[in-house]
């Protein structure tokens, strides 16, 4: 129970968070205590959370924008003339696509158990300091084998980046809040296809500085940056509400508070300060609508990536030269990026995932259908116009799926290897997407649109099951009463059970 106290500013109330105690490494020991927290208004708690954004957003964007400008700029760099100066010949280009996301998406799971043990500000800088290495040495490869091992080490640097990111984010904001944030964190990636064309345009220009090739000084360029990056990563990454700097002491606690409180009834509560146990991994990893997510997360991220390495390509065989291709990427990324963030901001607002997943998806299977059926390369007018809605159909719905599931995982430790077992099998996906549009089809590209489509349509109606699943679980719980509850478990235990507790409401 609170306890209301005057402070002469606001009404302080006594009320009990959840915090962790000393124990042994197989047993999560929590303790409740009790801690004063101002009842600050809606205007008060807007301005909390506009402190948490300007202190994790703009932070984590920017990071994320270099991970995915790295792991793309080899499109980029194949335009610039990098296929010819390695002498790559067949499909040698498209297995350079495809080792990076063998260890990337292998690793994602015991990248976020050690993300979950280790402080961020750490775990955020040694990658990144490490990917640039590879992103750097890239540059000065000498044959397909170099690019090969540049490719795959690079993979392995950037496993637990985008999890360990996107989990911080949970550690921070409500369910109805971190969609947004994590929309403006996420479309960073449609940001980095605009921004790498645009840098690609200017490094090209270099060609023949220090006697090398312009394709070589994009990767150079773009590897240092990085590698400056993680220094002061790592003094500013915030390692959770509890010890975030900017913050004063009531302000923590209320945060903390207000996550704890985070159930979707209104009763009970849930933690954030559970250890990372064994049983949780297999909790997480025993959840089938974990797996089921990641056959929707497979209809976005395939699209994505092959989206990712051929929209240069498909431009620049529409007539257009390279440079004026490389340029020409920049509108369809930007208006992408503008429409995950509006598409976040109307999910949050109606509190209902599964639905603007469905209707995001939508936009993908018209600009796909189009795509499929426009008699290319006469129309270059018709074709580009629908990379438009293409694009923002196969963004949009990432970061949906993504929250979807943080949204409906609980406690903390269950979260982190949910969302790193959706990403990590999810972006096995990138295998599939860098080999689906084939050269010798240019410039129809059978496989690689009628795959997408495919997928895309298999993701709206995983969706509309689990959306189903959810629900039924949802109506059961409805109609237990908190009496009822509360007889049969103990606070702890309820806190323990996560989502399995009688007092979780899942997000539909």
């Amino acid at each position: 129970m609170a306890k209301d106290i005057e402070d002469g500013r606001h009404s302080v109330q006594e009320k009990t968070i959840i915090t962790e105690v000393p124990g042994d490494k197989e047993h999560v020991e929590l303790a409740a205590t009790t801690v004063e927290i101002p009842d600050y208004t809606p205007a008060e708690v807007r301005r909390i959370l506009w402190k948490l954004d300007l202190r994790l957003l703009p932070m984590l964007a920017f990071f994320y924008l270099l991970a995915f400008l790295d792991r793309g700029n080899i499109g980029n760099a194949k335009v610039a003339g990098m296929q010819t100066s390695l002498g790559l010949t067949g499909s040698q280009y498209n297995v350079a696509l495809t080792v990076f996301f063998i260890p990337y998406s292998l690793l994602e799971v015991p990248c976020n158990v050690v993300a979950k043990i280790l402080k961020p500000h750490i775990w955020l800088s040694i990658m990144m300091f490490f990917w640039g290495i590879c992103m750097t040495l890239m540059g000065v490869v000498h044959g397909y084998g170099g690019l090969i091992a540049a490719r795959w080490f690079l993979g392995v640097c950037e496993a637990g980046f985008f999890p360990a990111a996107a989990f911080l984010l949970t550690l921070f904001y409500c369910r109805y809040e971190v969609l947004r944030r994590l929309a403006v964190f996420y479309s960073c990636a449609s940001l980095s296809g605009a921004f790498s064309g645009l840098l690609a345009f200017g490094l090209e220009k270099m060609d023949g500085v220090g006697g090398l090739a312009g394709w070589r000084w994009i990767f150079i360029i773009e590897g240092f940056l990085p590698i400056i990056t993680s220094v002061f990563a790592f003094f500013i990454v915030p390692d959770s509400p509890e010890t975030c700097k900017g913050l004063t002491q009531e302000e923590r606690n209320f945060v903390v508070h207000r996550l704890q409180m985070e159930t979707g009834s209104g009763m009970g509560q849930v933690t954030n300060n559970d250890k990372m146990t064994f049983g949780m991994v297999l909790a997480a990893l025993k959840e089938w609508r974990t797996w089921a997510a990641v056959v929707m997360f497979w209809g976005c991220a395939t699209a994505v990536y092959a989206f990712t390495f051929t929209i240069p390509v498909v431009i620049l065989e529409l007539g257009y030269t390279a440079a004026n291709a490389q340029l020409m990427t920049i509108p369809v990324y930007v208006v992408a990026m503008l429409f995950v963030i509006f598409w976040a901001y109307v999910s949050d607002h109606f509190k209902v995932r599964s639905t603007f997943i469905v209707i995001g998806f939508m936009f993908a299977v018209c600009g796909l259908i189009a795509l499929l059926c426009i008699p290319h390369p006469k129309m270059p007018g018709v074709t580009y116009f629908f990379l438009f809605p293409t694009a923002m159909g196969i963004y949009c719905p990432q970061q949906l799926i993504v929250s979807w599931t943080a949204n409906n995982s609980a406690p903390s430790s269950k979260r982190a290897i949910a969302m790193a077992l959706l990403l990590s099998i999810g972006n096995l996906s990138g295998v599939l997407g860098s080999n689906i549009f084939i050269q010798n089809e240019a410039p129809r590209y059978w496989a690689g649109y009628g795959t997408c489509l495919g997928l895309v349509v298999a993701a709206q109606i995983m969706a509309l099951v689990l959306r189903r699943s959810y629900a039924k679980i949802n109506a059961e719980r409805d109609l237990m009463s908190e009496e009822e509850i509360r007889a049969k478990y103990t606070d702890l235990e309820l806190i323990q059970m996560g989502d399995r507790s009688p007092f979780f409401r899942y997000t539909l």
